[in-house]
């Protein structure tokens, strides 16, 4: 008797089972009946990132092979993981590593205020063309390539005609070859970063301030509270949110140097504080066409990434509760 109770127990939640299941196939299709003008809108943002994100990843796989040009991917001797153990016994991985840490995190630390200092005080200023100015000059440098602004710093730095070196030579001190010293590459790096970022990121602080209640900083005004205490205790407060996502994204793409700028500005004397994973991958997989050991490298370089974006976003949500998902 008890093995009949038992059976008909299965087939009874397994009959639920079914209708729970059929019952989220109707409900989403009636979700796509109803919605469906908005999906087709949404349909051309998703074929791209179907083409253009994922579809490369299946390049992947020559990671894991010796790939040659005239087999193809599928054709490529599968060598498993060679290339990544090449590169991990290279006597250039701890360089690259620290090369690529250390400006990921520089850029972070000195990086990250800028913005949201820019929108605290734009947020207090209250001439409007005085604003207006600061904000289109601050913006500016967003639309500007990396070649111009890397063409920018080489010119400014110029030990002959560079307008700091006339300026120290004017106050007496002697000219500097900026870019041939790598003392200064990462300062160089890090304050172009935060000129060319600072106005553009700042456009996110300044619409999460636009999103606190009026009525908080009218009550403060009515409780005697000044400039300094309503920053303080309201906009710093609503703005910690939107500072958290901010935090998150960033903390996920400082091991991401990109190449272009590094490119641009390093030279080989330099070489021992600029090579990073990202200039590495280029040379060795376009000029020396080592197409293998370049996606290896780069593999890795994302798988760095992607450990450190969830380790951020899980070490947010235990610490205040909020992140990405």
């Amino acid at each position: 008797m008890a093995d009949i109770g038992t059976e008909h127990s299965a087939a009874y939640h397994k009959e639920l089972r079914k209708k729970s299941f059929r019952g989220r196939l109707k409900q989403t299709w009636n979700h796509i009946k109803r919605d469906r003008q908005l999906l087709l809108l949404f349909l051309p943002c998703m074929l791209f990132y179907v083409i253009f994100r994922y579809g490369p990843l299946y390049g992947l796989i020559i990671a894991f092979k010796d790939y040659s040009v005239f087999t193809g991917v599928l054709g490529s001797e599968w060598v498993g993981l060679e290339h990544f153990i090449k590169f991990f016994t290279n006597q250039d991985f701890w360089l690259l590593f620290r090369n690529t840490l250390l400006l990921g995190l520089y850029t972070l630390i000195f990086g990250f205020p800028f913005p949201i200092m820019l929108a605290l005080l734009l947020n207090e200023v209250r001439t409007k063309w005085f604003k207006k100015s600061v904000q289109t000059f601050s913006y500016l440098p967003a639309f500007l390539s990396v070649v111009i602004i890397s063409s920018m710093i080489i010119d400014f730095l110029s030990p002959n005609h560079g307008i700091l070196n006339q300026m120290l030579a004017a106050l007496g001190f002697e000219k500097k070859y900026f870019l041939v010293d790598p003392g200064w590459f990462r300062p160089i790096y890090v304050i172009s970063e935060i000129w060319a970022n600072a106005g553009y990121e700042s456009i996110i602080y300044l619409a999460a301030i636009a999103g606190i209640s009026p009525t908080l900083y009218e009550a403060a005004k009515v409780d005697g509270a000044s400039r300094f205490h309503t920053i303080r205790h309201i906009t710093l407060p609503g703005l910690f949110p939107t500072m958290l996502i901010m935090f998150i994204l960033k903390t996920g793409s400082m091991i991401r140097v990109g190449y272009e700028k590094v490119l641009l500005l390093y030279n080989p004397m330099t070489y021992d504080v600029a090579d990073v994973f990202s200039t590495y991958v280029y040379r060795k997989g376009l000029l020396e066409s080592n197409y293998s050991y370049a996606a290896a490298v780069g593999l890795f370089e994302a798988l760095v990434a992607m450990v450190m974006l969830l380790s951020a976003n899980a070490i947010s949500k235990r610490l205040g509760g909020n992140g990405l998902w």
